[in-house]
C-alpha cells in the first residue's frame, strides 16, 4: 500500500470508492492518455467518469481557463457574468427546448436536484416517476430517485418515488418481447401505475443509463411515454449528464432518439461540457424555470473560469465534429468489441452507441452476472495500460467504456486489443 493510499484511508470516509487493489494516482494527461505517479502511461477509456469529453490538457480549454483566471476567478451570480450568459445562450439554442432558460450548477447531482425542485414546485406534487436501474447523483433527493441499491444508501426521502419499467432492454420481464411489444408493455405498465396513484410531478430518465451499465430502451420509448405524461400534465426530465454533447454519436442529446413528440420539459447536463471543470446545469422552458416564488442564487455555479472553459470546450467539440467522430470511431470500436465478445464465454452482451459502450460479463454457461470477472478485467486492463470503468444494476458486472470523443482509430484498436487480452486472462 502506497503512503498516499494510507493517508487517503486515514482521512476519507469508508464509503468513498477507489478503483483497483492498488489505487492509481494520476498526475497528468494529454490527449487520450494519462500518466501515474510512477511515470506509467495509460490509454484512458473512462475519461474521469465521462467527464474529459474532448481531450486531456486540450490547449484551447487550458488557454481559456488561464486567461480568465488572470482577469477574475469569481464573482457569483449576483453580478452580470458575460461568459455565463454566452454559454447559456449557446446551450439554450442547442437544447431544442422552446423559450429555454438555463441555470448553472457545479455538478450533475446539483443539476438533477434543481430539476426536482422545479418539477415538484411547478406541479405541487412530491411524487416522482423514475426508471429502474437508474442513477441521478449523490444528494439526499437524488439518491431517493436512484433505482440502483448499490448507489442509494438510504430509503429516507423528501420524495415519493415510483419506478417504471423500460430502462433495461435485455433483462427483466419484457426482455423476450420485440422492440414494439417492449414499448407497448412499458407504456401499459405506466398507464396502470398512474391509475393507482396521485398525480406525479415528473418522470426523470437517463436516455442511456450510465452507472446502470450503459443500458437503454428501444428508440421511441420516451416518446411513447410522453403521450401518456402529457395527458396527465406530468413533466419529462431528461438526465443528459452522461449522454449529452454528442457522445452517442447518432444524436447530440440522448432524448433525440425519443423526440417524436418533442423535447423534454427539463434537461439536465454536466460532466463533459466542462472537460473536467465543475459545470452542471438545467435547461427548462420559461414557465417551468420561473415557477419558484423565492429568491435563489448560485455561489459557484456559472463561475467565470468554468464558463470560459465550457465555451472553449463546446466550440472545439462543434468545430471538430466530435459527435461525428464518436459515431465513426465508436461504431468501429463496438464492432471490434462484439467480435471479441463472441469469442468469450464470459461476455453476455456488448451494447452502446458511439463512445458509450458496455460489456456485460456473466459466469460461463449461465446468464448470471459476474462482478468478480468485471473486477478482474478492470485490473488486467490496467496492467495492460488501459483505464476503463465498471457498473451495472443488481451486480457490478458491466465494463464501461467512454473515452474522450477525439479518440482515433489506432487508439480504438489498441484499447480493443488490451481488452481482448484482459478478457482472455480471466477465462
Amino acid at each position: 500500500m502506497s503512503s498516499l493510499h494510507q493517508r487517503h484511508l486515514a482521512v476519507s470516509p469508508d464509503w468513498l470508492a477507489l478503483y483497483y487493489k492498488n489505487p492509481v494516482e494520476i498526475t497528468h494527461g494529454e490527449g487520450r492518455h494519462v500518466w501515474d505517479a510512477d511515470g506509467r502511461r495509460y490509454l484512458d477509456f473512462f475519461g474521469g467518469i465521462l467527464t474529459t469529453m474532448t481531450a486531456h490538457a486540450l490547449p484551447e480549454v487550458t488557454k481559456a481557463v488561464s486567461e480568465q483566471a488572470g482577469r477574475i476567478i469569481h464573482s457569483s451570480t449576483l453580478y452580470l457574468n458575460r461568459p455565463m450568459v454566452e454559454l447559456a445562450e449557446r446551450i439554450a439554442t442547442l437544447s431544442g427546448i422552446p423559450d429555454a432558460r438555463v441555470f448553472f450548477t457545479t455538478s450533475g447531482t446539483e443539476a438533477n436536484d434543481t430539476a426536482l425542485l422545479l418539477a415538484t414546485t411547478y406541479r405541487r406534487s412530491n411524487q416522482i416517476l423514475a426508471m429502474r436501474n437508474s442513477y441521478h447523483g449523490r444528494s439526499f433527493s437524488a439518491v431517493s430517485i436512484t433505482g440502483n441499491s448499490a448507489w442509494s444508501p438510504t430509503n429516507l426521502s423528501p420524495l415519493q418515488t415510483l419506478y417504471v419499467h423500460g430502462g433495461v432492454r435485455t433483462r427483466g420481464p419484457y426482455a423476450h418481447l420485440s422492440d414494439a411489444e417492449f414499448i407497448a408493455g412499458c407504456v401499459a405498465d405506466l398507464e396502470d401505475l398512474l391509475g393507482h396513484t396521485r398525480e406525479p410531478a415528473a418522470l426523470i430518465a437517463e436516455p442511456i443509463q450510465g452507472v446502470g451499465g450503459f443500458t437503454s430502451p428501444p428508440d421511441g420509448l420516451y416518446a411513447a411515454f410522453r403521450r401518456v405524461l402529457d395527458r396527465h400534465g406530468i413533466l419529462w426530465i431528461s438526465d443528459e449528464v452522461q449522454t449529452g454533447w454528442g457522445r452517442s454519436g447518432e444524436h447530440f442529446w440522448g432524448w433525440q432518439a425519443h423526440g417524436e413528440n418533442g423535447p423534454p420539459d427539463i434537461l439536465t447536463f454536466a460532466k463533459g461540457i466542462g472537460n473536467g471543470m465543475s459545470i452542471g446545469g438545467v435547461v427548462a422552458r420559461a414557465d417551468v424555470m420561473n415557477c419558484l416564488d423565492a429568491n435563489s442564487i448560485s455561489t459557484f455555479g456559472g463561475s467565470p473560469v468554468t464558463m470560459a472553459a465550457g465555451l472553449a470546450n463546446l466550440s472545439y467539440l462543434l468545430e471538430h465534429d466530435l459527435q461525428g467522430n464518436a459515431r465513426r470511431v465508436g461504431g468501429l470500436l463496438i464492432q471490434r468489441l462484439r467480435a471479441i465478445g463472441a469469442a468469450s464465454e464470459c461476455v453476455r452482451e456488448v451494447r452502446g452507441r458511439g463512445l458509450m459502450i458496455g460489456i456485460e460479463l456473466v459466469k460461463p454457461g449461465t446468464d448470471e452476472a459476474n462482478p468478480e470477472a468485471a473486477a478482474a478485467v478492470l485490473e488486467a486492463a490496467r496492467e495492460g495500460g488501459l483505464l476503463i470503468g465498471k457498473g451495472g444494476g443488481h451486480n457490478t458486472s458491466v465494463l464501461r467504456i467512454a473515452p474522450p470523443l477525439s479518440l482515433t482509430i489506432p487508439e480504438a484498436e489498441e484499447g480493443a486489443e488490451i481488452l481482448a487480452e484482459a478478457l482472455r486472462s480471466v477465462e
